[in-house]
């Protein structure tokens, strides 16, 4: 079953939307709470002042995953590197994809990319276990200039999760990818990508991600490509 990582920033009073809850409800899912500490404060003295309220927060999380119906456990670290901590720790997970949380109800639509350099077989077989025997329609969205190419690989996505049973449209778009899916966001409610379109980097940590919190979208879940390792510089349970 596939893994997904959800970061919380869960001394900040985080959360997580009820509706990405529920959508998570078909794969196992890992909270990772995290708190970012200034250069001078050593992880070992965070934790002893804020373990506690920290883990408590993180067990009503998961326990509130769990009541929507999926399995779920939680980590927690503090750290100096929050780009290297979510790295590491869906490295030591195995997780399949990263959720960036966006405020959503029930999930009834979902747009999923595949523009860019993207594994379009990982994203299409995390989708369709995603979904399940759910209601949930999809929409396929290639922002690309070559026709040929456009057809071949929408096609190919949107008949496999067709025979899955998933209610499937697909869509093309000129221009940008990130600005493609940005315009046809909002009549969704929650989007799938893969890692490198736009990269995991740009959209979690860079400038990318406030144009996203600013347009108003729900959840993102992020297809990884592969694992990259870093190195262990967090304090953590």
């Amino acid at each position: 079953m596939s893994r997904v990582l959800v970061p919380v920033e869960v001394l900040a009073g985080k959360t997580v939307a009820p509706g990405l809850m529920t959508l998570l409800g078909t794969v196992d899912v890992t909270v990772l709470g995290y708190h970012v500490l200034p250069e001078q404060t050593p992880p070992d003295q965070a934790r002893h002042q804020y373990e506690e309220r920290a883990t408590a927060a993180l067990e009503d999380l998961s326990e509130e995953f769990r009541a929507a119906g999926g399995a779920a456990d939680h980590r927690l670290v503090f750290t100096h590197d929050r780009e290297q901590t979510v790295t590491r720790i869906a490295d030591e997970i195995t997780a399949n994809a990263f959720a960036i949380s966006g405020m959503t109800g029930d999930v009834d639509t979902i747009l999923v990319s595949l523009s860019g350099d993207v594994a379009v077989d990982r994203i299409t077989a995390f989708v369709t276990e995603l979904i399940g025997d759910r209601e949930i329609a999809v929409t396929l969205l290639l922002a690309s200039g070559a026709e040929a190419a456009v057809d071949d690989r929408l096609e190919t996505a949107a008949t496999q999760l067709r025979e899955a049973g998933i209610d499937t449209n697909t869509s093309t778009a000129a221009g940008s990818p990130f600005d493609s899916l940005m315009d046809a966001a909002p009549t969704h409610d929650a989007i799938v990508i893969g890692e490198a379109a736009p990269s995991l980097r740009s959209l979690v940590f860079g400038d990318e991600a406030e144009r996203v919190a600013a347009s108003s979208v729900g959840p993102v879940l992020v297809v990884r490509r592969e694992e990259e390792k870093a190195e262990a510089t967090d304090s953590e349970q």
